[in-house]
């Protein structure tokens, strides 16, 4: 085998998991800037990665279906309180996402002090190993994706504000164990910055367009400089972003209107 069929070999796996991401991140990033909860991400994040801690403290493989499913189990329970909020304390609803996001961050810190690798299995949650990702793990999140594509493309509408948040959840899950929580939360939230002045009906094909220039880009940026791959494309995407939105329009577009209300 060649060294270039070696890194092909090694960087496809890194390219579909960064694509799977963008499927579901970049609608998805459009309402949390439209419902002004653009921490949400952060917090279930960080929920989703105290769930895969809980559950390597009992003996399982973080990659497995039984830290997906502690995993799943902890976003679910984030989401359904971040919707209990949203109903009760609407005017502080950010605020509390904050605090939900702290005292999950923390909590994983706590969770790890007794763990001689605490801070590389931290540093590993945060920034991801996307060059090294599983095809257990890219066929776990095609079916999650799959899974939202359809409902979000056919009945978004219908879902309710809990059907969001639960949605929300298992695809935040999902792409943290896949590609670390940086890189889901530039995927959620810079396109959706970017291309919010263009016109509406050219907002969702812009990001898609964005997000995958960025993984491609980034990725080859960090073959050749052998740079820390996430970082890297967490730098491309915003450097790629902040060209695409001086670019995208002049005439200022609201984003468009939660449909979750």
């Amino acid at each position: 085998m060649s060294l270039l069929e070696a890194d092909i070999g090694i960087l496809w796996p890194a390219l579909v998991a960064g694509l799977l991401v963008a499927v579901s991140h970049v609608p998805l990033g459009q309402q949390v800037l439209a419902r002004g909860i653009v921490f949400i991400d952060l917090a279930i994040a960080q929920v989703a990665g105290l769930g895969v801690i809980v559950a390597s403290s009992f003996g399982l493989p973080i990659t497995g279906w039984g830290a997906q499913a502690a995993a799943g189990a902890a976003a679910l329970a984030g989401a359904l309180l971040l919707t209990w909020t949203e109903r009760r304390r609407p005017e502080v609803q950010e605020a509390l996402i904050g605090i939900l996001f702290v005292l999950a961050s923390t909590a994983q810190i706590l969770a790890l002090a007794s763990d001689p690798h605490g801070g590389d299995n931290l540093k590993e949650l945060l920034a991801g190993q996307i060059l090294w990702v599983s095809h257990e793990q890219l066929i776990r999140t095609g079916i999650v994706t799959a899974v939202f594509a359809a409902v979000w493309f056919t009945s978004r509408e219908r879902i309710g504000r809990i059907g969001f948040y639960v949605l929300f959840a298992l695809v935040v899950t999902a792409s943290v164990q896949l590609v670390g929580v940086y890189l889901v939360f530039t995927t959620l939230i810079v396109p959706a910055v970017a291309t919010y002045r263009a016109a509406a009906r050219h907002q969702l094909g812009l990001g898609y367009a964005l997000t995958f220039a960025s993984y491609l880009v980034g990725i080859a940026i960090s073959v050749v400089s052998d740079l820390p791959t996430s970082a890297v494309i967490v730098w491309t995407m915003a450097a790629l972003a902040l060209i695409l939105h001086l670019t995208a329009g002049r005439q200022r577009a609201r984003p468009a209107a939660a449909p979750f209300s």
